[in-house]
């Protein structure tokens, strides 16, 4: 039987250090909060407004789940049995931070006190890791292209995501800080550009406080600016800011946010625009930059990648013909959410909802159409059913992709050397279902299968878990995600960057 498309992860919640008293009301939103009626306009209009205001509202739902990337745990959103009783410090990497190479005054420019620089202070904030990571490379991107040096910021947590609860915080924290240097490296968190490339570096914000005392700054409201793109093309938004960044005077710029109940995603690049096609347009260029080229995994996400290589050596009898010595260019790494989310999956069928971001690229296989039929707000059984198989595939659905997945992936070896046989199970099911759905897949030739549960951390790892998992699932020859996902977005990304095929990137 043919499957269908899939249905992925998502993460936890990002934010920088200071929750500032410059974005009024923001960072202490009510979370479920919606756009107020008296903001949408009036009739048909309104209406319109409404509707596109609930698709993307899903997608946000669908998109930010954290549980999943939390070793242990349940079906539900319960925090994983950790084996320690606090996080860790991480003091040793926040003095790292602080003493990186940029971080001085008497550098020349771009660089130093005569340097140019930008700081979003609008980036989301307390929502799930992918859906930050999605504003930190495009923002990164944004800055090298206006020839101003990014300003890096901590991640925020949201407190249920965390796998610490709140009485054992850092420094008694009301949210969980972790240092971008924890999850990733590159240049979006200070590291260095290409050899050659005389674009200033990312400096941190407690440094840009140091190089860019607020009353040199100037601040951009996103309401000066926003209003004026509109609905544009994801390219007409990148160079409408690129413009505004490169051609000011001033040294240091700060992006603040209108106020939510305003604009109730006022990031540069905000949630209608990664969760539409209008998206597509910047990817020939994102794609082919340093930033993009030169994002990896920080050392703490490497080192668990490396604890745990062993765990996916090859059990099985020997191939017939030559093939890789790395098991990660013989795995196929598959995301099965189980157990909570199913109401989520019948709320994107409500509302006729398609794939997120880079997920709709169109060079990739199981594209998704939502099916005709139906009307806002209301959709027919036969439309609901379709959803369901490509947002929570079934138990034959899940092994038949599997198989599908590996047959066109081996079929297009032009050697024929290709072999499949290590499978990376990225899912947070348990019990029966999980070791009969292992049991089937052994004896479809799976001789090796493990689990994200199976994955050994020490207390730093655990700490950024759900980038382990993401690591793996880039590296793996073959990965099978969900199309409403950023989880699965932001994997598509590194994959297609480090030249994977598009046939190895898969949906349910």
């Amino acid at each position: 039987m043919k499957p269908t498309r899939r249905k992925t992860l998502v993460d936890s919640e990002p934010r920088s250090l200071p929750l500032t008293s410059s974005m009024p009301g923001w960072n202490d939103r009510p979370s479920s909060m919606w756009r107020t009626h008296s903001q949408l306009g009036g009739g048909r209009r309104r209406h319109f407004w409404l509707f596109c205001g609930l698709v993307v509202l899903i997608i946000f739902l669908i998109t930010h789940p954290a549980s999943d990337y939390l070793p242990n745990n349940s079906a539900t959103t319960a925090l994983p049995k950790i084996k320690w009783a606090e996080p860790p410090t991480l003091e040793k990497l926040k003095q790292w931070e602080r003493d990186l190479p940029q971080h001085d005054l008497e550098l020349p420019f771009p660089e130093g006190k005569t340097g140019r620089y930008v700081k979003f202070s609008n980036q989301v904030k307390r929502l799930g890791w992918n859906n930050a990571l999605n504003e930190i490379l495009m923002n990164t991107h944004l800055a090298y292209e206006s020839k101003r040096a990014y300003v890096f910021q901590p991640y925020v947590w949201k407190e249920e995501h965390y796998s610490w609860p709140q009485a054992v915080y850092r420094n008694h924290e009301s949210l969980p800080h972790t240092p971008l240097n924890a999850i990733i490296s590159g240049p979006s968190a200070g590291g260095s550009w290409d050899v050659g490339d005389d674009a200033p570096r990312s400096i941190s914000e407690e440094w840009f406080d140091v190089v860019c005392p607020r009353k040199e700054r100037r601040i951009i409201n996103t309401r000066e600016v926003k209003p004026v793109i509109g609905w544009a093309d994801g390219i007409d938004v990148f160079n409408h800011w690129k413009k505004i960044l490169h051609d000011a005077p001033e040294r240091c710029i700060e992006i603040e946010p209108e106020h939510y109940k305003k604009d109730f995603y006022p990031q540069t690049f905000d949630l209608w625009l990664w969760g539409s096609n209008r998206v597509r347009s910047l990817w020939p260029v994102f794609s082919q930059s340093p930033t993009s080229r030169l994002l990896g995994p920080s050392p703490i996400v490497l080192s668990a990648v490396e604890r745990n290589a062993y765990l996916f050596n090859p059990r099985g009898p020997r191939p017939e013909h030559p093939v890789s010595r790395s098991p990660y260019d013989r795995m196929l790494a598959i995301h099965a959410r189980r157990g909570d989310f199913k109401e989520a999956c019948l709320h994107l069928a409500k509302w006729n909802s398609t794939f997120y971001s880079w997920n709709l690229l169109e060079e990739l296989p199981d594209a998704f159409t939502p099916p005709p039929g139906g009307k806002e707000g209301e959709n027919t059984p036969e439309n609901i059913e379709k959803y369901l198989e490509h947002c929570l595939p079934q138990f034959d659905d899940i092994v038949a992709k599997v198989r599908d997945s590996r047959y066109d992936y081996l079929r297009q070896s032009k050697a024929g050397h290709r072999t499949l046989d290590v499978l990376f199970l990225l899912t947070n099911a348990k019990g029966e279902w999980l070791e009969q759905l292992k049991a089937t897949l052994r004896e479809d030739g799976w001789h090796t299968i493990v689990t994200s549960k199976d994955l050994e951390l020490d207390q730093e790892q655990t700490e950024v878990n759900m980038a382990v998992d993401m690591e793996i699932a880039r590296r793996a020859a073959v990965f099978v995600g969900n199309g409403w996902s950023s989880f699965t977005s932001n994997i598509i990304h590194k994959r297609l960057v480090d030249g994977k095929e598009p046939i190895s990137c898969r949906f349910y």
